[in-house]
């Protein structure tokens, strides 16, 4: 296992406290760099305000409609020369399924695999099976307890300076959209939590051409948001969903630029390598510049803990089978229920039999894609991905204390808890893990911009955002009080290429900091 090279991190002695954090003796950016970096402003690109919402159909009540007829001529395409081996593959998965929906069923949050902090790679190195099986992982202790649960209150205080920050929903939010207090870059950038975002990239993702322009050492910043869900919300109520685009899982000007799921579509799916980060390079996630997508490739999605939470408190579901339900997703639009689940008088065992289903391909056909809307994430509506059986699939992460990190794989379905039954509030800041590469970079220098300026983060809902938030984070505040990793990370000094990364990472370091405006 690859283990992360010290001299990379500050050490322990230099993590930030709460109050009189230590200073840093970071280099200040040379005149050409700031000229450079100031220059970016410019380049913020501007899209309406909008929330949480906006980047989902059921949350922003868009009703859906049926996608154009070009849909339907691609899916023609995508198995073209393949169908016999297609459907021969279906009826292979529905028996996986089968069998794996009941072991989680059995086994609910327990399968979720739990990793301590303290014992990362020894941990990482005997759950590395389960962990690429299952996408999912709680890493306990990765901040000190009561430094995360200070984050909290901190944040708390930043709204209550700010009345006029935006969230989800309107008139109580839950989630809000903030992306730049200073509380969020000590969390982002917390030597602790960039030691496990690139432990966990280099441990179980892999480059299978290790000249990919690609480094999964070098760790990138996105700026996303936080929660504070109150007892009794029922209101983001956010169901079974996947991020990362929708119907761009299909286009072949989405992920098929990458052929990431070619296999899939040839009738092999067990090929199909969801922690092969080559085939994901070139994909583009975000086709309709909905507000909301992620432009960036994110190895795992991921929060950090402020709260103790439990199933049923507010918190995260997933679905724990990363593989098999990505290829579900994309194999549902061909195949249709002959027999309808009410004609069955309800019997779901029968709907859901091999025989039930039939392959639309030729002048059966049609444009579906369950789920998918443009501009929106992908989502799993009750019924329309029945063998997922996601009514008994969708298992609550185990429960999770202040300083906690939960990360799962960008494939994985996962939704939160309907309503909040617990006593005490569910907080989180989304903090997900993202590779060097020479797209992120151009995302990570727009970003740049948008947090020189104080503006929502590129892929989100524009506005001004926190450009007059009291107490916000500032680029002498991050130079100063923050790791140098997380500083090279949010695009304010350059990469540097980490010893022993593949031909292709250093590549990837030298064209990203091209890309930042460092070469």
């Amino acid at each position: 296992m690859k283990a992360i090279q010290p001299s990379r991190l500050a050490p322990a002695t230099c993590r930030v406290r709460l109050s009189t954090p230590p200073l840093h003796t970071h280099r200040q950016p040379s005149q050409h760099q700031a000229r450079r970096i100031a220059s970016m402003a410019s380049m913020s690109p501007g899209k309406r305000e909008g929330d949480i919402s906006d980047a989902f159909a059921s949350l922003s009540g868009k009703a859906t409609e049926p996608l154009p007829d070009r849909f339907r001529q691609l899916k023609l395409r995508l198995v073209q020369g393949h169908e016999e081996a297609v459907v021969a593959s279906w009826k292979r998965l529905l028996k996986v399924l089968q069998r794996e929906n009941e072991i989680i069923a059995r086994a609910g949050p327990s399968i979720v695999p739990e990793i301590r902090f303290s014992h990362l790679d020894e941990d990482l190195s005997a759950s590395n099976p389960e962990l690429q099986k299952r996408g999912v992982a709680v890493i306990k202790g990765v901040i000190p307890e009561d430094e995360a649960r200070a984050y909290k209150y901190e944040i708390e205080e930043y709204v209550r300076q700010n009345p006029q920050t935006r969230g989800f929903p309107a008139d109580n939010p839950q989630v809000f959209e903030l992306y730049w207090s200073s509380t969020q870059a000590r969390a982002r950038f917390h030597p602790s939590l960039l030691e496990a975002q690139t432990t966990l990239m280099s441990s179980l993702w892999h480059a299978s051409n290790p000249n990919t322009p690609i480094s999964l050492s070098t760790p990138l910043c996105y700026a996303d948001r936080l929660r504070i869900r109150q007892p009794g919300d029922a209101q983001f109520a956010l169901g079974p969903h996947q991020d990362g685009g929708s119907v761009e899982r299909w286009e072949e000007n989405g992920y098929g630029l990458g052929g990431i799921y070619n296999p899939i579509f040839r009738g092999d799916w067990e090929s199909y390598d969801p922690f092969d980060a080559s085939g994901r390079l070139n994909a583009v996630t975000s086709l309709y510049d909905g507000v909301g997508p992620c432009s960036m490739f994110r190895t795992f999605q991921g929060w950090l803990s402020m709260s103790n939470s439990g199933p049923g408190e507010g918190t995260l579901l997933v679905n724990p089978l990363v593989r098999e339900t990505a290829v579900y997703t994309l194999l549902r639009p061909f195949f249709r229920d002959i027999k309808t689940l009410n004609e069955l008088g309800g019997d779901k065992r029968r709907h859901l039999e091999v025989d039930n289903w039939e392959f639309t391909g030729g002048d059966k056909m049609t444009s579906d894609l369950q789920g998918a809307t443009p501009g929106h994430g992908q989502e799993f509506p009750e019924g329309l991905h029945p063998h997922l059986e996601l009514e008994r699939t969708m298992v609550h992460v185990p429960k999770v204390r202040p300083g906690d990190y939960v990360v799962w794989h960008c494939d994985t379905i996962h939704a939160v808890d309907k309503t909040h039954n617990g006593h005490g509030d569910s907080s989180v800041i989304y903090i997900p893990v993202c590779p060097t590469t020479e797209a992120s970079a151009r995302y990570v220098a727009h970003q740049r911009a948008a947090f020189l300026e104080g503006a929502p983060a590129p892929d989100f809902g524009g506005g001004k955002g926190e450009s007059r938030h009291v107490g916000r984070s500032t680029e002498d505040y991050v130079m100063r009080f923050c790791d140098p990793v997380g500083v090279r990370s949010l695009g304010l000094d350059r990469l540097v290429a980490v010893e022993g990364d593949t031909p292709g990472g250093h590549e990837a370091v030298k064209l990203a900091n091209q890309a930042l405006g460092f070469i």
